[in-house]
């Protein structure tokens, strides 16, 4: 392997035997002269491929033990969620933590208000999120709050798109909250975000929202059970078609009648449940 430029003492821009240009982490690999060949490969701990260039700079800033806790993570996140993720997400996700540690030493807590519904909605992302507290402090001897769970999370949610993008994640989970909010109000009620019947709307609404972003909603285009649960369950339906209201003014998304069928009957559950 030929180490071609220093990015610090101990990481490199490298070229692997096929020619493909990565970073390896290892003690002292960033130290000699460049370039050259690097002949003893038990000296790279970590090596990636595929990073933005962008994120080279932030390596410089961060902890060896950050990146490699890191680096860790994201591949046992790889192997419990069974996808391959963001080739850049090891800098990013130790950029998050190397920052969260340092407002855990100035005393700064931070809550996150949707904390429940990541765990929810994403319970493999969380499982994982929960086991990296673990790693983490295995190599740097500190315990983040369980809290830093769900930050993990989501980092583990955005890398699993294509483009890594947290405002898809974030718009979820606030159209999520708006919608709960609709319902109580409407129905004048008070979530039991434990309850079966809540988990079965929230992750109904995660799919439906995907739908409505993507244009791909369910149509058979049969109102007649529509029509008939209209007029049996009329409070029902002006809670579903408050919330069809919001979608239509806030986001611009039109809902099928069939889509508004299975809303309700999610509705309806949740009401049940109430009394």
């Amino acid at each position: 392997m030929q180490i071609i430029k220093q990015i610090n003492n101990n990481a490199a821009l490298a070229r692997d035997g096929c020619g493909n240009e990565i970073i390896v982490l290892g003690k002292g690999v960033g130290f000699p002269k460049m370039p050259y060949e690097l002949t003893d490969l038990s000296k790279i701990e970590r090596s990636f491929y595929d990073v933005d260039i962008r994120y080279v700079d932030m390596i410089t800033s961060l902890p060896r033990a950050v990146i490699l806790a890191s680096a860790d993570i994201v591949e046992q996140a790889e192997m419990n969620l069974n996808c391959e993720l963001n080739p850049n997400l090891p800098f990013t996700l130790a950029d998050h933590l190397n920052f969260a540690i340092e407002r855990m030493d100035k005393g700064i807590n931070i809550t996150f208000p949707l904390a429940y519904d990541v765990q929810l909605l994403y319970p493999k992302e969380y499982e994982v999120g929960l086991a990296a507290l673990n790693i983490i402090e295995n190599y740097l001897k500190i315990r983040l709050p369980d809290s830093e769970a769900v930050s993990v999370a989501l980092h583990l949610i955005t890398g699993e798109t294509e483009a890594g993008d947290i405002h898809s994640v974030m718009l979820t989970l606030k159209i999520l909250s708006d919608v709960e909010s609709i319902v109580e109000q409407e129905l004048q009620i008070k979530m039991e975000e434990k309850s079966y019947q809540y988990s079965r709307f929230a992750m109904h609404l995660r799919y439906l929202i995907q739908r409505l972003a993507t244009d791909r909603q369910i149509n058979n285009r049969d109102c007649s059970m529509l029509r008939t649960m209209a007029r049996e369950y009329p409070d029902i339906y002006l809670c579903a078609q408050r919330i069809v209201d919001y979608f239509s003014e806030t986001w611009n998304w039109n809902c099928e009648k069939e889509e508004i069928l299975y809303l309700m009957l999610h509705i309806n559950r949740l009401k049940e449940k109430n009394e």
